[in-house]
């Protein structure tokens, strides 16, 4: 089992103290050492306001290739992961080569975490269509898989063109690629282009449409898994393959109970297939968090490695 956390850089108060450079520097170096093995930056290049502001799920966000990238420079084995991309914003050979590049500069230490996004909102000032956002995504991720491979690339899709273009770098080997959500439709991205599966456990209500895709329950992962399972094998897919999960247990304190809590849904989740687990860790300021990170490692990870 692998854990990894997000870097909180969802807080902009105070100022500096999780937003700027020497913070994640500082983060990633903290999580490294505690024992987890990845980061995660989410992206929203344009949320709804009303969503920023109001609602549960709402936070702010740093472009997620270039906030890992500080977190590469800073560390040596620590795993970066977007948790998301949203596919459909960007032409998927523009979304090949920023992966391509971290990967390269990072000595191989990307997980690209891909999503279809739901803020209509977002979609529209992106001028992207909402509509077409699921054949958008499936576009990317066979294009950006053949951008991967090197030479010459003949792909035609909704909104590109290419008859002969060559991407560069050319990433060896290439980030492994995990989708997120757990609807049907994500299933179906998982199995037939991905090397991983990432949903999540839903936590909040939200007033936008963003929770359908949210596991609710462990009976509901292990369906969806098995289910995955029987894709994977009509698709011929029969290579290593992560299954990474939002907890649905985010310890809020300190507490050895809380950190019991934690190891036995680690536990659980591992023993139905998970290998990964990724969570978020709330402090008030960065001398809080970074005491939290400690005693993740301390408390959960040298225990249940034990």
């Amino acid at each position: 089992m692998k854990f990894a956390t997000a870097i909180p850089i969802s807080r902009v108060n105070p100022n500096g103290e999780f937003q700027s450079g020497e913070a994640v520097r500082e983060i990633a170096v903290a999580v490294e050492r505690a024992g987890l093995s990845g980061v995660t930056l989410s992206e929203h290049p344009a949320p709804s306001s009303d969503w920023l502001h109001n609602d549960p799920t709402g936070h702010d966000s740093l472009d997620p290739f270039v906030g890992l990238a500080f977190a590469t420079a800073a560390t040596r084995h620590l795993k970066v992961i977007t948790n998301v991309v949203v596919l459909p914003y960007r032409n998927p050979f523009l979304t090949a080569k920023a992966a391509a590049t971290l990967q390269v500069l990072s000595d191989g230490r990307l997980i690209l975490g891909v999503g279809v996004g739901y803020q209509k909102m977002e979609f529209d000032a992106l001028g992207v269509s909402f509509d077409q956002r699921g054949v958008l995504a499936n576009e990317a991720l066979e294009t950006i898989r053949l951008a991967w491979k090197g030479g010459s690339v003949v792909a035609r899709g909704k909104t590109f063109n290419a008859i002969g273009n060559e991407p560069r770098p050319v990433p060896k080997p290439p980030p492994p690629i995990w989708v997120g959500g757990a609807s049907d439709q994500a299933l179906e991205r998982a199995a037939r282009w991905a090397d991983g599966w990432s949903p999540y456990f839903s936590a909040h209500s939200s007033s936008l449409d963003s929770q359908h895709s949210a596991l609710a329950s462990m009976e509901q992962f292990v369906g969806k898994l098995a289910r995955l399972r029987q894709l994977r094998q009509q698709y011929g897919q029969s290579t290593p393959f992560d299954i990474a999960l939002g907890s649905p247990f985010r310890p809020k304190g300190t507490t050895r109970s809380e950190a019991d809590e934690f190891i036995e849904t680690a536990r659980t989740l591992q023993s139905n297939g998970a290998t990964w687990i990724w969570l978020p860790m709330s402090a008030p300021n960065r001398a809080a968090y970074l005491e939290k990170v400690a005693w993740f490692g301390e408390e959960i990870i040298a225990r249940f490695d034990s």
